[in-house]
């Protein structure tokens, strides 16, 4: 195997934006533990898309 065929691939999707960014730069969704990549975390997002959904769905029962 030759240097050109070893291809190491540091990223993971962002599961809130959905960029791909180096898998040592993100953190974890606080619900599911997906990955969620640092510029949304700056942002303030803290869960990917399918448990924020999840969340919002389930608020307007809760107060119901």
């Amino acid at each position: 195997m030759t240097a050109e065929q070893i291809r190491e691939h540091d990223a993971m999707t962002c599961r809130a934006c959905g960029n791909e960014e180096r898998a040592s730069e993100g953190y974890p969704c606080v619900d599911c533990g997906t990955f969620i990549c640092v510029v949304c975390n700056m942002k303030g997002v803290v869960r990917c898309r399918e448990c924020q959904a999840k969340q919002g769905a389930g608020a307007p029962n809760a107060s119901a």
